[in-house]
């Protein structure tokens, strides 16, 4: 079974053009052991409940896991983006709102709905998503899911912020008990080297966005659940709006979701140099450009500065991963585009 499900993976990797390279293949090959003994355990040996993959942007996490997924003989089984569960769970819970353990009930839903449950990009920052992540995770082992998670952290470093980071604590250390921790190895960003453009960084002044939207019906404010945005322009697939009111105002993870989900393409102008936005806009931004990048939407930017420049001085834990995604965007000057 164990070369059969190798077999699989690597096959979804090279249908993809790529190439694993020696770290990434012993990952591979060990996540592999693992799954084997996870699905066909024997009495003396109690296999990891979940395999928990880390390490720095770009170097593949998602792709091994992604194709151990996709090989995995198991079914139902389910991709979630962190935000998009953090999301659903909220609102799972509210249908039942007056019963007793509505967490637990919710974990109960998920357990059925699916075998094999990744989920994508396990980082956290906010408290009060820590600690309701925290809290799925040990209903979901007891139910017997089979979990995966990639991340940028380490579980012992999840939720940094040293307020909170006691709290987080015992869902840390279940994470540790529980998974097969894994950590990838320091190497290159793959991404630098990708083919993929997911869209268009625009240097210059307003203008150049400008002229290239100018076909959009003007379109003043659009309501979400919670609050109204400011827009340049929108039509049925595009929306056009500034960086002030995608990241100045307080949107949430949920927000962004409702964005990516309605329109195919959003464009964002007058990015500053992100060094000097508040950690809150940071933030924001950071959870944007996540739920953009991971919803497939073609996305264009607008700033003064080269990328380089606006990215420059960050000291955001999380923007390195950013940085590796805005760095996939196609980069235009003025000068280009006069020509």
């Amino acid at each position: 079974m164990t070369s059969e499900l190798l077999s699989q993976a690597a096959s979804f990797i090279e249908a993809r053009g790529l190439h694993l390279d020696d770290a990434q293949q012993r990952v591979l090959a060990r996540l592999v052991d693992w799954l084997q003994a996870r699905l066909r355990p024997v009495a003396w040996r109690r296999p990891a409940a979940g395999a928990y993959l880390w390490g720095g942007v770009g170097r593949g996490k998602s792709l091994l896991l992604e194709a151990l997924f996709h090989a995995a003989p198991v079914q139902p089984k389910r991709r979630v983006h962190v935000h998009a569960l953090l999301q659903e769970v909220q609102q799972r819970m509210l249908a039942h709102t007056g019963q007793a353990d509505p967490l637990e009930r919710v974990a109960d839903e998920l357990a059925r709905e699916a075998r094999l449950l990744y989920l994508d990009e396990f980082h956290v920052h906010d408290i009060g998503d820590a600690i309701l992540l925290g809290r799925l995770l040990q209903p979901l082992i007891e139910r017997g899911c089979i979990l995966l998670f990639s991340s940028n952290y380490a579980p012992e470093q999840l939720c940094p912020n040293p307020l909170y980071h006691s709290r987080f604590k015992p869902f840390a250390e279940l994470l540790q008990r529980r998974c097969l921790v894994q950590q990838m190895a320091a190497g290159p960003d793959y991404r630098t080297h990708s083919a993929r453009h997911w869209g268009l960084y625009l240097q210059g002044p307003a203008a150049l966005l400008e002229a290239r939207l100018a076909h959009l019906p003007a379109a003043p404010q659009l309501h979400l659940q919670r609050r109204t945005l400011t827009l340049r322009g929108m039509d049925e697939r595009t929306i056009w709006l500034d960086f002030a009111a995608l990241c100045r105002q307080p949107l949430a993870s949920g927000d962004y979701l409702q964005l990516c989900q309605r329109f195919a393409h959003i464009a964002v102008g007058e990015l500053p140099p992100l060094a000097h936005c508040s950690p809150d806009e940071q933030q924001r931004l950071v959870n944007f450009i996540d739920i953009a990048y991971d919803s497939g939407r073609e996305l264009w930017l607008q700033g003064q500065s080269s990328l380089d420049a606006l990215c420059t001085g960050v000291a955001h834990l999380d923007f390195s991963r950013t940085r590796s995604r805005l760095g996939q965007l196609h980069q235009a000057q003025t000068e280009s585009l006069a020509c």
